[in-house]
């Protein structure tokens, strides 16, 4: 038997009322507007368009394609194709020319310090920052401070095979002994030696007495790969010591800490993670720093 219900018309909106109610208010029987059914329609419509159009739902091998057949994966890859092909004419002179011919050339070199920005951008930022001022343990590049040299042939082969990687049997190679940590030197020894190789780059010892005890100890020990006077010898990897930049920090502790036990650095080798030419921008990026020799 069908449910006879009351229908009260609400006197405001002449709308029906529901004839249940909740805590004593009512709820009014308003259909939707017009212009809201047909928005939802043609937005529905539009919708199943949509999916019939272009790739929409993913299934377990793979998704609808859509009868356009869209990709932005196959437009990326034409984009690109584009810009490659459009750089080929400047991409093949850079690899026909020497260092000194591109630095010459001021439309070449734009292009080229273009490409290695982005290029250390994805490769070298992470260590050496993106500004290229790095930070402690990974060395600045901005100032002429140079281990190996910062030529341009010096660049390239620190960029292709490294610096201490175990992967590149032409990777470059210094190792600083532990003097303390192996009991090559003992602690006061290592304390003096620090406060002599202080003063090398102007700073005025806490402990004169130490020092002047630190330059003996600094030539037995050190000058092989410091050189006498503490200048470094890029032959073998050593630092020059005489100019205040210091890769870990020129605090006397840390000094200290570095000779009782050294912290060695690695730089991978690019060689064959990145093709010839995207290592020439690189060097040429790199040196147009400011620091290159």
């Amino acid at each position: 038997m069908a449910e006879n219900r009351k229908y009260e018309i609400d006197p405001v909106t002449g709308s029906p009322i529901h004839p249940y109610s909740w805590d004593g208010i009512g709820e009014l029987e308003t259909p939707p507007p017009r212009w809201w059914v047909l928005t939802y329609a043609v937005c529905f419509l539009f919708a199943v368009g949509w999916w019939v159009a272009y790739p929409a739902w993913p299934y377990i091998a793979g998704y609808t394609k859509g009868v356009l057949g869209f990709s932005t994966r196959a437009d990326v890859a034409e984009q690109i194709a584009a810009a490659k092909a459009a750089q080929a004419p400047m991409n093949d002179k850079l690899a026909a020319l020497d260092y000194a011919a591109i630095a010459a050339d001021p439309e070449l070199m734009h292009f080229a310090t273009a490409g290695g920005k982005a290029l250390f951008g994805e490769n070298c930022a992470q260590c050496h920052g993106s500004g290229a001022a790095g930070n402690v343990g990974y060395p600045n590049l901005l100032d002429d401070d140079w281990v190996w040299g910062g030529d341009y042939a010096t660049l390239q082969t620190t960029i292709e095979h490294g610096v201490r990687s175990t992967v590149d049997a032409d990777s470059r190679q210094s190792q600083m002994p532990a003097f303390g940590k192996d009991a090559m030197l003992t602690r006061e020894q290592v304390d003096d030696v620090g406060a002599y190789v202080l003063t090398l780059s102007g700073t005025a010892p806490a402990d004169a007495a130490a020092a002047d005890r630190g330059k003996a100890v600094f030539a037995d020990n050190c000058v092989a790969c410091h050189g006498d006077t503490g200048a470094g010898l890029r032959e073998l990897g050593g630092p020059n010591l005489t100019d205040g930049i210091w890769l870990y920090s020129g605090d006397p502790k840390a000094v200290a800490a570095q000779i009782w036990n050294p912290r060695h650095g690695v730089m991978p080798a690019w060689a064959g993670r990145l093709d010839p030419l995207a290592i020439k921008k690189l060097v040429l990026y790199v040196h147009d720093l400011g620091g290159g020799e």
